[in-house]
């Protein structure tokens, strides 16, 4: 089983290690919708990241939303 991360600082860690690599993050939009997207994490900021997709759409995520659960990397 893999061991999930405790807190905010060790998910800003992982997330800073897979800067530029091509991965695939799910969504969850609520109500039992969840989206997948593949590209790329572009930038890393104190509270949030911005990620890139294979269309070059740029969306932005905080840490507690992969914390939480409703942003899974891939």
């Amino acid at each position: 089983m893999r061991k999930m991360p405790s807190g905010i600082n060790e998910i800003k860690a992982q997330i800073e290690e897979l800067k530029g690599v091509n991965i695939d993050i799910e969504v969850n939009t609520g109500r039992k919708r969840i989206k997948t997207f593949s590209g790329s994490i572009q930038s890393i900021y104190p509270s949030v990241f911005t990620f890139q997709d294979v269309e070059g759409n740029t969306k932005t995520y905080s840490y507690s939303d992969v914390l939480c659960g409703d942003v899974k990397i891939m």
